[in-house]
């Protein structure tokens, strides 16, 4: 798991967690969402990572037709 932290000014204003998750594509990485607050206002937060070449390969040689 990672762990993310939104800072303003180098100041940390929120923190969201970013468990690993397998895409739906195959690809590997992290994901988390959340809300944070920065002074008076509510924002919600996503963070996407997706490891580069790790979605598995597949075979695309088209078929032929008999």
């Amino acid at each position: 798991m990672l762990s993310v932290e939104i800072k303003e000014n180098d100041k940390v204003v929120g923190q969201l967690a970013a468990p690993e998750k397998l895409f739906k594509t195959g690809s590997k990485g992290f994901f988390g969402m959340g809300k944070i607050q920065i002074g008076e206002k509510r924002y919600q937060v996503q963070v996407q990572l997706v490891e580069i070449g790790s979605k598995p390969k597949t075979d695309s040689t088209p078929l032929k037709d008999a």
